[in-house]
């Protein structure tokens, strides 16, 4: 079963997301008309911000896989007194 905290972890939402944009954005980068970067004065723009996006989102999965959640433990009840 896998960890609760780990499946909800924003860092891995945002980090997939990223990367599944920056893949989309760097493939039309890719194949972007003669016309289209003409309008972006000459700057391949989606190609660059793709792999921003890329860069980005793989940071932040690496972070998520470096650092990971702590696993949810037990909660205590501190109204008890203390036992000697």
């Amino acid at each position: 079963m896998p960890d609760k905290t780990r499946l909800f972890d924003v860092r891995a939402v945002i980090g997939g997301l990223f990367v599944v944009y920056g893949v989309i954005v760097t493939l039309i980068g890719i194949f972007d008309s003669p016309a289209d970067v003409d309008k972006a004065q000459g700057v391949r723009i989606n190609l660059w911000m793709g792999l921003a996006m890329l860069v980005l989102g793989g940071l932040m999965l690496l972070w998520l896989r470096l650092n990971p959640p702590k696993p949810i433990t037990e909660q205590t009840d501190d109204t008890e007194p203390p036992r000697a």
